[in-house]
């Protein structure tokens, strides 16, 4: 099977390019086989229950880029990749448990905290 690359750029408003994202949104809280209107054509997709996402924000040269990527297994990928990932989930929760994280504190604080401690004494 052939990879297929399809990309657009074009200028939208800002009602749009909501629009767009709406018609976006829906299809994935759909699921299944999404058609959304692209300009002169439509592109037709299969979404499935599970994505890998990223979201990437780059501010310089006077402009913001916000970039929303969604990842997903081709059909005949996806049938490996959940048995594995099935596996590999069964693999990870055996005799593990989960530990809250902390937040990080900052060095600068612990210094300022320190400093107010040594006044007070």
């Amino acid at each position: 099977m052939r990879d297929l690359k399809f990309e657009q750029k074009r200028t939208l408003s800002r009602l749009e390019a909501a629009d767009q994202l709406t018609a976006f949104a829906d299809a994935l809280r759909k699921g299944g086989d999404a058609e959304l209107e692209l300009g002169a054509g439509t592109l037709s997709l299969r979404l499935p229950d599970d994505l890998r996402t990223e979201v990437e924000v780059e501010v310089g040269d006077g402009e913001i880029e916000l970039e929303i990527e969604l990842k997903w297994p081709t059909a005949s990928a996806r049938k490996a990749s959940s048995r594995a990932a099935s596996t590999t989930r069964e693999t990870a929760t055996a005799g593990q448990r989960s530990t809250p994280t902390r937040p990080r504190r900052s060095t600068t604080g612990a210094k300022r905290s320190a400093k107010r401690a040594a006044k007070t004494s």
